[in-house]
């Protein structure tokens, strides 16, 4: 185990905004401090935000970047909800230099409130979603916090996933495909690691950079690529892994015929292609929360090795 020998943060992506013929008015920071605001004027918008860590005894292995799911946060990989240490901390103790990615709208990437720039309104997932959704339990259960039989999730620290959610707009897939592109771009030769919603997000920046991107590794990713930049992806090592669980919803099942399909034309295309259901592999009741479920350490130790061992045949 290594420890760290330095780490700092920095923006990526985005672009500039002008702002014009709002109307002023008068806030107050407190009671005693009141000004004029005025909104007009030049922002700069639709960046992501990274934060880094160098291991101080590097294992030889690509830097990894860390890319959340939808309505989350880099946060997601800092911690679990029951306080064990996520996967930032564990893959840099490896030896691993470590990327954490806020990407545009979350967290420290900071967002926009004219309503008029981002068409729709923001999301945000309640409890009840997340419990079905992340296959913790059927909905059904909810009230009385059921899980599924042999649930690895830790359920007593619902209330600290929840307090994760943040606001998400449906239609700023374009905005982080580029700001996450940035990202790569700055960071370098890389292996990622995206979750859900993220990983559609880190295959389309990577189909357009597959010089930079050597390795992805795609936890239940819920999008896919086609044609041309499906084909970019040859030379690119791919890790597929899911959780227990994955007939619970329609959705679901959608989901992993699609990215059975998608195995398969990574594989026509050339890719090396690896695909671990965890469950197939002896290990049950692993939610879609990977990284947070009580097994999050044999797990991140075993992606490790994976990225070891692409980095070499890179």
């Amino acid at each position: 185990m290594t420890g760290i020998a330095r780490f700092g943060s920095f923006y990526a992506g985005g672009r500039r905004l002008v702002v014009e013929g709002r109307p002023t008015r008068t806030i107050s920071f407190t009671d005693t401090a009141s000004m004029t605001y005025d909104p007009n004027g030049l922002y700069h918008i639709e960046q992501a935000y990274v934060q880094y860590f160098v291991p101080e005894q590097p294992n030889g292995g690509l830097p990894v970047v860390f890319l959340h799911g939808g309505g989350m946060t880099g946060a997601m990989w800092e911690q679990t909800p029951d306080g064990r240490a996520g996967w930032a901390q564990h893959f840099v103790k490896a030896g691993f230099t470590v990327n954490v990615v806020d990407n545009v709208e979350r967290g420290r990437a900071g967002w926009t409130p004219f309503e008029d720039v981002w068409p729709g309104p923001p999301i945000v997932r309640n409890t009840q979603e997340a419990w079905g959704l992340f296959r913790i339990g059927a909905a059904e259960c909810f009230p009385q916090r059921q899980p599924f039989a042999g649930q690895r999730f830790p359920v007593d620290c619902l209330d600290e996933l929840a307090m994760g959610a943040v606001p998400r707009w449906l239609s700023n897939n374009p905005a982080a495909i580029q700001a996450f592109g940035a990202v790569l771009d700055r960071v370098g030769p890389c292996a990622v690691v995206s979750h859900s919603h993220g990983g559609y997000i880190a295959l389309q920046a990577a189909s357009t950079r597959p010089d930079i991107v050597r390795a992805m590794v795609l936890l239940e990713p819920s999008g896919f690529l086609s044609g041309d930049a499906l084909r970019a992806m040859d030379g690119t090592e791919f890790l597929f892994v899911y959780g227990d669980n994955l007939d619970a919803t329609p959705l679901w099942c959608d989901l992993m015929r699609e990215a059975a399909a998608f195995r398969h034309e990574l594989e026509r295309a050339g890719a090396r292609v690896d695909w671990w259901e965890m469950a197939r592999r002896g290990v049950r009741g692993n939610s879609h929360l990977l990284m947070m479920d009580d097994n999050s350490d044999a797990i991140a130790g075993d992606i490790a090795t994976w990225l070891l061992r692409a980095a070499k045949a890179d």
